[in-house]
């Protein structure tokens, strides 16, 4: 039985002659695809929650290094001498410092890579008979500079010495817990026990955990815990704090005593040998202080019923900081359910707070009234309610709304995130709906401030995998043309050589009833020319063959995969739709095309014979201005047949595409004539608006000269002649840049006007920093649309007379000149240059400049700008590049 996967495979793979049998296969297979947010979101119109909501991510995320920190820093006019200074600001591994002494005169600020610049804590020259000494151009600021440093350093926070030396070096909070790393982990029944736990993964701050004692063969009892949790504390925090080492109470059958204390003991060796640096634990939160009584009723989110909030109790307190609250069971055979809270635990909640928030609350078990009443409970009980400034605010919501999307931990399988929905959201609470999870688990209650939830993009931000929503299957069993190995052939013989035919046509097999619906593979020979449309680098990604399958299930492969490889999709797309041919018999298939935010989807008539496809793929190149050999049956083992190597763009176009008059150079009559003749046509105007997710510049356009591209107009016949939607915040990237043939074209007026090529070309020129990347730092598109086009993004800039371009081993920007200096328009065309063109406008309106892009930072980019996490972690990934390409050249 051959499944939809290996049918899949069939078609882009080589195989032996097909026999065209027709089999019955599950189709479950076929339908499963790859996740991509983006496309789920549009087409299910939905809305993430904002990535401000999800404050632990945003923690773990900042800098190990914080504003205000001191250090000692070599002086850099007197490398022997040192002196201290301040962190202004960070980003990733960049600090920008200011010396001591400056005050806030930022004009001597600069910046450094923490990883390559000599950088010490404070005392560091005191403990190495190092000099300390004031720059020179602050030296007689003032008199007594010991007298200064003493009051500069007081109260001031020192940089890390382990942050700054060692292989701790330069990382962020998260990135210091490696594998391996041990420290204490509160019991989830008693506040006063702690075990020992070794990090066994770190997903972004998320690790698991194995308690000191157990191997592999115990994971399954592998706790997941976000490392800003109350419950970690660093080695040894439980006897400075007079608590008990002891495993918890589940676990103590699994080994004897002295197994537990040798266990013990060696992960205090572990622990000793790698220390957790205690930087880790510097954002855990302080908890306060509980006003709670024993004997207090107040009601909880259910740790041990699906969806129920229920009335607890108040049954013992530990301490001013943790107490203990057992679920309210009245029934004679009552086993008591306990759990350890805090005044700011999730789910804990005052009385009647179901009630005001109409919510169903449960009645205790065993209680014999119908209609649950607060009142009536507490006057039989002969208790109180727990006052409400016992608890955190309870109307935070913390921008959470209904029908929200974000990625959530599975409560019953916490080593799984899933797809999530808000389905209600009433005050601190969030009622979720887990996709992909069988009903009725699919639905779990969590707190606003709940360390299980994530934003979109996190699972991929971190390589984790991420559970999608399960698609529903049209059909579960239907009938596909499988192409199998034909059993009673014989060997192929080898092909005789033929010196004058370089081209070798592939047989098509009709030895069945549906062999001539089916075909061999269709080949991608990818150096003939690609035309005007298709960029060349994207068609060498592609595989060399297609098929061999069903005709229809192999062309629909080919031309998506074409698709995707253009430099505008949305355009041919157009062109694919207007193919046709009444000789033709044909079946209808909807392609899909994305560009610039928008989606595009048109009905494609394919060929379904056999016979008809090495007509039809011609016909196909035809109309893309390409080669008619580009892809066929046909396969092209030397040079082409049509010798489409030595062709020119523009000759090339004119000869086998759309025969197009081409303007000529400056001064030329008859193209002005041949223009005056076509009616004014008018342009549409754009609105210059701020729109979240739609951020698209068109102010830099690599498409080639020649290109059908090359105008707004025909880009604007594209929009209408296809329905488009919103797609997000990808963006197409461009391989190629060729020079511009045609410089100029004739307007309905007679005047010229440049195109964007010529426009481009002058904006290069008047001094746009040359940036050279090269291929080992390319990054995958979170966005791309198809496997064939990823990692093929590449700035190449246009190379003006001014510009220049320099290669660098070490895949970093080479710069021409010093980004200080860069106007608002020079940063729009560097970030129109990058993978988050998408972005370009905004830093037009916010009218940012050389100097305030070296200040951005990933929480002001978020903030500011509006941006989900992974778009802002690539744009901020493209700025940091640009500063250690600045400290490399211009710092010193």
């Amino acid at each position: 039985m051959q499944t939809g996967a290996q049918e899949q495979a069939l078609a882009l793979t080589a195989a032996q002659p097909t026999n065209g049998r027709e089999e019955e296969v599950n189709s479950d297979a076929a339908m499963e695809e790859e996740f991509i947010w983006e496309e789920y979101m549009e087409e299910t119109g939905a809305d993430a929650a904002p990535h401000t909501t999800f404050r632990h991510v945003e923690t773990s995320l900042e800098s190990s290094f914080q504003p205000g920190m001191k250090l000692e820093v070599a002086n850099k006019s007197n490398p022997e001498t040192y002196w201290v200074a301040t962190i202004i600001t960070t980003c990733g591994q960049l600090l920008l410092l200011r010396y001591s002494g400056y005050g806030d005169d930022r004009k001597a600020d600069f910046w450094c890579d923490v990883m390559t610049a000599e950088l010490h804590p404070v005392g560091w020259c005191s403990q190495n008979n190092k000099t300390l000494m004031p720059p020179e151009a602050i030296k007689e600021k003032y008199s007594d500079w010991t007298e200064f440093l003493i009051q500069d350093l007081t109260g001031s926070r020192t940089a890390p010495a382990n942050l700054l030396e060692g292989p701790l070096r330069g990382k962020n909070t998260v990135d210091l817990i490696v594998d391996g790393s041990v420290l204490e982990v509160r019991d989830a029944s008693d506040p006063l026990l702690y075990w020992p736990a070794r990090v066994v993964q770190n997903i972004g701050g998320r690790l698991r955990l194995r308690h000191a004692g157990l191997t592999e063969e115990h994971r399954a009892r592998d706790v997941w815990l976000f490392y800003l949790d109350v419950r970690l504390r660093p080695l040894g925090w439980a006897l400075e704090n007079s608590l008990t080492l002891e495993p918890p109470a589940e676990l103590k059958p699994l080994r004897s005593d002295s197994d537990w204390q040798q266990a013990l003991q060696d992960a205090r060796v572990d622990g000793q040998k790698n220390p957790l640096p205690l930087e880790v634990f510097k954002d855990h939160m302080d908890l306060p202080k509980h006003s709670f009584r024993t004997g207090m009723k107040l009601e909880m989110v259910s740790a041990w019923e699906q969806l129920q909030i229920c009335p607890v109790s108040v049954t013992k307190v530990y301490s001013e900081i943790y107490f203990q609250v057992t679920l309210d069971d009245l029934s004679a055979d009552a086993t008591p359910r306990s759990v350890v809270c805090h005044a700011n635990s999730p789910g804990i909640l005052p009385v009647q707070w179901c009630l005001k928030n109409g919510v169903v609350l449960e009645r205790p078990r065993g209680y014999e009234g119908q209609d649950f009443d607060w009142a009536d409970y507490l006057k039989q009980t002969g208790t109180e309610a727990a006052p409400d400034a016992c608890f955190p605010d309870t109307l935070q919501t913390r921008g959470f709304s209904k029908d929200m999307w974000l990625e959530a931990v599975n409560p019953r399988r916490p080593e799984e995130v899933c797809v999530a929905q808000i389905a209600r959201a009433r005050g601190r609470l969030l009622w979720l709906r887990l996709e992909g999870v069988p009903k009725p688990l699919s639905e779990c209650i969590v707190d606003v401030e709940s360390m299980d939830i994530f934003p979109v993009g996190w699972c991929e931000a971190n390589a984790y995998p991420l559970t999608p929503p399960v698609k529903p299957v049209r059909q579960k069993q239907k009938k596909i043309a499988v192409v199998q190995p034909e059993k009673q052939l014989a060997p192929s013989q080898p092909a005789v050589a033929a010196p004058v035919k370089h081209c070798q046509p592939i047989t098509m097999d009709p030895g069945s009833a549906n062999g001539r619906y089916c075909c061999s593979k269709i080949y991608v020979n990818q150096r003939c020319f690609s035309g005007p449309y298709l960029n060349k680098g994207r068609i060498a990604e592609l595989p060399q063959a297609v098929g061999p399958g069903k005709c229809t299930l192999v062309l629909k492969e080919l031309l998506s995969m074409l698709i995707n490889a253009a430099y505008k999709p949305g355009r041919v797309l157009k062109e694919l739709q207007e193919l046709e041919d009444q000789s033709w018999e044909c079946q209808e298939e909807t392609l899909k095309a994305k560009y610039k935010g928008k989606s595009y989807r048109s009905t494609v008539r394919i060929v379904r014979l056999a016979e008809q496809i090495p007509d039809f793929c011609r016909k196909v190149c035809t109309k893309l201005q390409c080669c008619p050999n580009l892809f066929g049956p046909a396969l092209v083992t030397d040079k082409c047949p049509e010798n489409c190597s030595v062709q020119t763009k523009t000759k090339y176009t004119c000869y086998y595409g759309k025969k197009r008059k081409l303007p000529r150079a400056a001064g030329g009559d008859e193209a002005a004539g041949a223009e005056m003749a076509k009616p004014p046509r008018r342009r549409r105007k754009r609105k210059a608006i701020f729109v979240q997710k739609k951020r698209r510049s068109s102010n830099v356009d690599y498409t080639p000269a020649g290109s059908p591209r090359d105008s707004d107009e025909a880009e604007d016949d594209e929009d209408l002649a296809l329905q488009s939607g919103s797609e997000g915040t990808s963006s197409e990237p461009r391989d190629d840049h060729t020079d511009a043939s045609s410089a100029e074209v004739t307007s309905s007026s007679g005047r010229r006007r440049p195109r964007r090529a010529a426009t481009l070309r002058r904006a290069f020129s008047v001094g746009f920093p040359a940036v050279h990347e090269t291929p080992g730092s390319r990054r995958r598109s979170t966005r791309s649309l198809s496997a064939y086009n990823q990692n093929s993004s590449r700035y190449q800039p246009q190379k003006g007379p001014d510009v220049k371009v320099e290669e660098d081993g070490g895949g970093l920007l080479v710069l021409d000149r010093n980004p200080l200096e860069w106007t608002v328009d020079e940063v729009v065309q560097f970030i129109n240059s990058t993978d988050c063109a998408s972005l370009a406008k905004i830093f037009r309106e916010q009218d940012i400049d050389g100097q305030a892009l070296l200040l951005l930072t990933l929480p002001t980019v978020q903030e500011c700008m509006d941006l989900k996490l992974g778009p802002a972690i690539k744009l901020c990934h493209q700025i940091e590049r640009v500063k250690v390409a600045f400290y490399k050249q211009f710092a010193d």
